[in-house]
């Protein structure tokens, strides 16, 4: 009993990494898309104003 239940923590805490990881990854590719788009509108603002 006391194998499995290393077993199950241990598939629950490599779980528990892989999703914090997935979480990572995401929250860093909307960042990245935010400040994209805000680079965008900014330099578009300024060159609307330009004219």
């Amino acid at each position: 009993m006391i194998h499995l239940s290393v077993a199950i923590g241990r598939f629950v805490e490599a779980l528990f990494w892989a999703i914090l990881r997935a979480a990572g990854w995401v929250a860093f590719a909307v960042a990245g898309v935010m400040l994209a788009c805000a680079l965008l509108f900014f330099g578009a603002r300024r060159l609307w104003r330009r004219r």
